[in-house]
């Protein structure tokens, strides 16, 4: 009893710092970037030493992917029997939260600009996770053409290259411009979906 009441304690510590030592580097690399972090800083931003942040992660390269998987989160419509549908809340949740501009979609641009840039680290990172989100959006389509919501003759894999190209672009101008209104550019990219995706009928 007392054994597995201490060991959930430690588990419980051992979450805690994982989690303040990844929001203390979401925040450094929405500032500044991945590539200018060392652990050494991001321990002093958590409130530890360098050497806490290594033992939880080993390594800069691990911290940089557990921002990405924590940046990356998101809560997006699952499929309700209407392909069109699903695709146009995919791109109304992703559009909402990016609006948002909070650290942890800074941080996902600008590790998503690292990875354009061909940063040994980030860019394999992206590239498996990219390759994920885009054989996702492409099921959606192929699902939506099935049901009959989406137009017959659609790809599904040009498809869902094209949809992460209208929410990543989205979210660039988004973040960059803070005058642009957000829900404007949310309702144009949906009526660009509907134009481009919805069945005829």
């Amino acid at each position: 009893m007392t054994d597995d009441a201490g060991r959930r304690t430690q588990e419980q510590r051992r979450a805690e710092t994982e989690r303040r030592v990844v929001d203390a580097a979401t925040e450094l690399i929405a500032t500044s970037g991945s590539r200018r972090i060392t652990l050494a800083q991001v321990g002093k931003a958590a409130g530890y030493s360098r050497g806490i942040v290594y033992h939880q992660f080993g390594s800069r390269e691990r911290l940089v992917e557990a921002v990405l998987d924590k940046v990356q989160r998101m809560e997006l419509p699952a499929y309700e029997g209407n392909g069109l549908e699903q695709l146009v809340g995919i791109v109304e949740t992703y559009l909402e939260v990016v609006s948002r501009r909070a650290p942890s979609t800074r941080a996902f641009l600008q590790l998503w600009l690292e990875a354009l840039a061909a940063d040994p680290v980030v860019a394999p990172l992206f590239a498996e996770r990219d390759r994920e989100f885009r054989r996702w959006l492409s099921e959606v389509v192929a699902r939506g053409i099935a049901d009959g919501s989406v137009v017959g003759d659609a790809v599904p894999e040009g498809a869902g290259a094209l949809l992460i190209a209208i929410v990543r672009g989205c979210s660039v101008q988004l973040a960059a411009s803070p005058e642009v209104d957000a829900a404007s550019v949310t309702g144009e990219a949906v009526r660009v979906v509907r134009t481009a995706f919805a069945a005829p009928g």
